[in-house]
């Protein structure tokens, strides 16, 4: 099983780099912004069980198939990017929708927000890669169950995330609520929520798999 100093240390390097905002706390911020708190804080749980697939894949070795294949991971690229940009037009799309006393927009059903962020963490090819490129590292080869030691380091990465991305959720939904005291203010913040994840999609299209 893996020591726990080989696990402190993954802790604290997962923790340094999820700290650092990347696509993933632009994707949470823009629905944060677009959708209030319980659609950020959906959004961060589906995606954070999107990656869930990934860490399995990579344990069993199949990530490593995705992350050198050309075609897998151009496949992977274009239908997160593609998916992303669809989010975005949609939160522009639906800008001007009536908001409640508490100024959350019209209730969506939450398994539909969870599949849109597990969809997310699903297509994001730049986690596939890091948890290819990484998690051998910290593995003890010597005492063997090497699929379940990273499997322990890529939930602790999902929790590291689940954490500091829900702080980010909630910041921009706190944000978000001042803004909900003006309808013409609530549309362009919804509108730069979803501008902010059709430039995430932009960039994610153009991402190379070095």
């Amino acid at each position: 099983m893996i020591s726990f100093a080989s696990w402190l240390t993954f802790a604290l390097a997962a923790l340094a780099l999820i700290l650092l905002p990347g696509p993933s706390v632009l994707f949470v911020i823009g629905r944060s912004l677009a959708l209030g708190r319980r659609g950020g804080l959906l959004s961060v749980l589906g995606n954070g069980l999107g990656i869930l697939p990934q860490v399995v894949a990579v344990a069993l070795g199949v990530g490593v198939i995705v992350a050198q294949s050309i075609v897998a991971f151009t496949i992977v690229r274009f239908v997160g990017a593609a998916y992303l940009v669809y989010l975005g037009i949609q939160a522009i799309r639906h800008r001007n929708e009536i908001t409640g006393a508490a100024g959350a927009t019209t209730q969506r059903s939450s398994w539909r927000l969870l599949a849109e962020g597990f969809v997310v963490g699903l297509t994001n090819p730049k986690t596939i890669v890091f948890l290819v490129a990484v998690l051998p590292q910290f593995v003890d080869y010597h005492s063997g169950a090497v699929a379940v030691q990273m499997l322990v380091l890529g939930a602790t990465f999902i929790v590291i995330g689940l954490v500091c991305d829900s702080v980010w959720a909630l910041s921009a939904g706190f944000a978000r609520d001042w803004f909900a005291k003006s309808p013409k203010r609530m549309a362009r913040m919804r509108a730069t929520g979803g501008a902010m994840m059709i430039g995430l999609g932009g960039t994610l299209a153009l991402t190379g798999n070095k």
